[in-house]
């Protein structure tokens, strides 16, 4: 690295299938610039790609997750998207960047919210699969404290975790709140010591990449996030039963009936990045 090059401010780690990775500004409660959501973008982007990672764990250095954005430039940073968000359009607010890239994802992604998640730094952690929270964590969806409106695809994603009156109430307010609070909520799944978060979130990674198909996981992703707001279950009963179909008469099914015949782990040979059926993506065919 360069004396003029910045340090990174996410962090990555891969093992036994699970990547890591640690938004890394402790001194500024890791404070969201958009050097780290490019970070975060081109991270999930990988990961998308690699098949040598199953799940994904995001988690903050220090004492907390992200403490919002970085607003040491004053309120001038709002009013400029190539300042926050580092290119004009390409920003949360625009559909674009690290948002966007999470939710097309196809490795489960678990955010080990490990203390202050606020503004931007709660909003990340919507298009994630799984929320986990430290009882240290504290919570706040605080845009009409600043005059702004909730970013990052929230108003779309939030409802569906928490339901439209639980979104509204926090969103109207915008305080902060407390970890049981968000428990309570349906905003996050379960609370844990500070000491015991981490290792939790990567034993749930771990679960998922130990001991199930990579295109299952993949397909089931994009099936529940898509069709969550459906009106009818049509489209999806004709969907999802071509995809069985055409996965039944693969390599990783067999093996998988093989593998609960013999009592013994699975090996699925299936790669995300080469073996999707053809059904996929079904939603740019509309």
């Amino acid at each position: 690295m360069s004396p003029d090059t910045p340090p990174p401010t996410v962090t990555t780690a891969l093992a036994g299938g699970v990547l890591t990775l640690t938004l890394n500004r402790p001194d500024q409660l890791n404070a969201y610039t958009a050097q780290m959501g490019r970070e975060l973008e081109a991270a999930f982007r990988r990961a998308d790609e690699d098949d040598a990672v199953r799940a994904v764990v995001v988690t903050g250095a220090g004492r907390a997750f992200c403490a919002g954005a970085d607003m040491s430039a004053g309120a001038d940073s709002f009013g400029d998207t190539d300042k926050l968000f580092g290119q004009a359009g390409a920003g949360p607010r625009h559909g674009g960047g690290f948002i966007q890239a999470i939710f097309q994802c196809r490795k489960p992604s678990i955010a080990a919210i490990n203390g202050a998640a606020v503004g931007v730094g709660l909003t990340l952690t919507l298009p994630m699969d799984i929320r986990l929270a430290s009882t240290d964590a504290r919570f706040g969806l605080v845009f009409t404290r600043r005059g702004l409106v909730p970013e990052a695809g929230s108003a779309w994603f939030l409802p569906r975790i928490v339901g439209l009156p639980q979104a509204l109430r926090w969103c109207y307010a915008g305080r902060v709140f407390d970890a049981a609070e968000a428990q309570r909520g349906g905003l996050v799944e379960s609370l844990h010591a500070p000491e015991a978060l981490l290792p939790t979130a990567q034993a749930i990674a771990r679960e998922i990449a130990e001991h199930t198909a990579p295109v299952a996981v993949a397909l089931t992703r994009q099936l529940l996030w898509r069709f969550t707001a459906e009106p009818l279950p049509d489209d999806l009963l004709a969907l999802d039963s071509a995809i069985n179909r055409t996965l039944g008469a693969g390599p990783d099914v067999r093996e998988g009936v093989a593998a609960f015949l013999a009592k013994r782990p699975a090996v699925f040979p299936g790669q995300v990045s080469k073996d999707m059926p053809p059904q996929y993506p079904w939603w740019e065919e509309k």
